[in-house]
């Protein structure tokens, strides 16, 4: 085992060949360490694969969990301006109804009516006396 002082006591062409035999040795244990980590990881896996297989839930390939399917979501509120523009109502506000809101306009102005209901979008369902 060396030590500080052996260390000290060396020239530079000494330490600088130290220094790559020790990173020599480091460079093969790191690998020799994934290589088992990565050995033990696969057996670890072979359980979930082959439950993942049998259920044919497994997507080959991709490494990760099939995506969950999730319902069409209807349309509820429109862009009278451009009626092809459609919100559903979840998540982030488009900005065609954020800017309409900002100027003075209520969301019950751009809901997009059921069959039996009013066609007067103005209204807001609500009567006028």
């Amino acid at each position: 085992m060396l030590h500080r002082q052996d260390l000290e006591a060396m020239d530079f062409e000494e330490l600088w060949l130290l220094h790559e035999e020790l990173t020599k040795i480091l460079a093969e244990k790191i690998t020799a360490e994934k290589r088992e980590l990565e050995k033990r990881l696969a057996q670890l896996n072979q359980p979930e694969q082959f439950a993942a297989a049998e259920s044919g839930a497994a997507e080959m390939g991709t490494g990760q969990p099939p995506r969950r399917k999730y319902p069409k979501v209807v349309p509820k509120y429109f862009n009278p301006l451009q009626p092809t523009e459609t919100w559903s109502g979840r998540g982030k506000q488009p900005r065609w109804l954020v800017a309409a809101l900002q100027s003075g306009h209520t969301l019950e102005e751009f809901r997009i009516r059921e069959n039996g209901e009013s066609s007067d979008r103005n209204a807001g369902g609500r009567g006028h006396s």
